[in-house]
């Protein structure tokens, strides 16, 4: 008899579709010709929707950075194939097109070459940029503190920062506008060869996850004594200082056994993830729920608190992450999302979303929306007023 085929994870792949539901074959042996068991990873359609809503925002705000940075900021529409290449071009000549409110198209009469530049009501509100960046300063620098006290040495190589730059929002001129400005807290030195973002000072107070944070203005961390014991809700969550948030997509219906088990899983202690990882026995079960917490927090440091798997599993040694890093994030589903809308596989913190609104922003996310409103969305109007400080923290 043959071995029916079944499908299985890597930590580079994510769970493929069929029909709505996202399926996962979970490696079994079949015996008997019996078919192996399936189970349902339900969709989120809301967070699948985000990805679809951040495609022209994204192409608006990088022809928005590229007209930036030309001399007098205004690109010749010939040269826009230089910037962007051949088949994307098109892509941004059908932005510019379809939103004259935010990009203005002049010349082509002979004695000039056609070229675009931002609108005047795009250009006053692109002036507010500068403040937004001067509000993200303190907060991209303590989350750039807290992402080295995460690793296991307080280092981490550079080329790695980087390629999560644009998800912690650092500006391009970091090494200049960030690294060098504190050197009190960051060094880049050269290891084994390679270039390292070092953690010159280490700071207690720092240590404090997204997730205590949130528990302590809930009321949820006690100064003295335990909270009150609080039977486990049909939600999945549990009131208690070493409890996540759990947000189940709408169709996923725990059974009785299911949420008993969830309750052992939410009361039990776990080491903090600032702690490091060499401490401790990878098969205990504390520092498995301890993996969780770092994947918590390492989104919890990003704007959008969403990275592509991609990303996570850049940054298996420096956190001493899981090999099946997918199966991991699947299996704490109430917590985690991994949608493969888009190009790459993204993984998403569920509780930092309401449906499809990201519910803290920081002031950089706050200005991109007033300029994306330009468009036409209805998410901020342009005639109110916005104060960058009132998001930060």
């Amino acid at each position: 008899m043959k071995r029916r085929s079944i499908l299985t994870l890597s930590s580079s792949t994510i769970p493929c579709q069929k029909s709505d539901p996202l399926f996962v074959s979970v490696r079994q042996i079949s015996s008997g010709g019996r078919r192996p068991k399936k189970k349902i990873y339900h969709r989120d359609h809301q967070l699948d929707k985000v990805m679809d809503l951040q495609k022209k925002p994204s192409l608006i705000l990088q022809l928005k950075s590229i007209i930036q940075s030309q001399n007098n900021q205004c690109l010749l529409l010939r040269d826009l194939e230089k910037e962007v290449g051949l088949v994307a071009k098109w892509n941004f000549m059908s932005i510019i097109e379809k939103y004259p409110s935010i990009f203005y198209v002049g010349g082509g009469n002979g004695k000039e070459l056609p070229f675009v530049t931002l609108a005047r009501k795009a250009e006053k509100i692109a002036s507010e940029e500068g403040e937004a960046w001067n509000l993200m300063e303190p907060i991209l620098v303590k989350n750039l503190r807290k992402l080295l006290m995460l690793s296991v040495d307080c280092r981490v190589p550079l080329e790695k920062v980087e390629f999560i730059g644009n998800e912690l929002g650092l500006p391009q001129d970091y090494k200049k506008s960030l690294i060098l400005k504190y050197p009190e807290y960051f060094s880049i030195k050269d290891v084994n060869g390679r270039a390292y973002l070092i953690l010159e000072n280490w700071d207690s107070s720092l240590a404090v996850t997204a997730r205590e944070e949130r528990f302590a203005r809930e009321g949820v961390l006690q100064s003295s004594g335990g909270p009150k014991k609080v039977r486990i809700t049909k939600d999945g969550n549990y009131v208690g200082p070493f409890a996540f948030k759990m947000c189940f997509a709408s169709g996923f219906r725990p059974n009785k056994s299911y949420l008993e088990e969830l309750q052992k899983w939410q009361k039990l202690e776990f080491p903090s993830p600032y702690l490091n990882a060499r401490r401790f026995d990878v098969a205990d079960p504390k520092a498995r729920k301890r993996v969780v917490a770092v994947f918590h927090e390492l989104l919890s440091l990003t704007m959008e608190k969403r990275m592509t798997s991609a990303q996570l599993d850049a940054f298996h040694s420096e956190y001493l992450l899981p090999s099946k890093l997918v199966l991991c994030l699947i299996k704490h589903h109430g917590i985690f999302y991994i949608t493969n809308k888009g190009a790459r596989s993204t993984v998403f913190l569920k509780e930092a979303y309401d449906g499809t609104r990201l519910v803290d922003k920081c002031p950089m996310l706050m200005f991109n929306d007033r300029f994306i409103a330009l468009s036409g969305r209805k998410e901020i109007s342009l005639s109110d007023s916005v104060n960058y400080s009132q998001v930060v923290t």
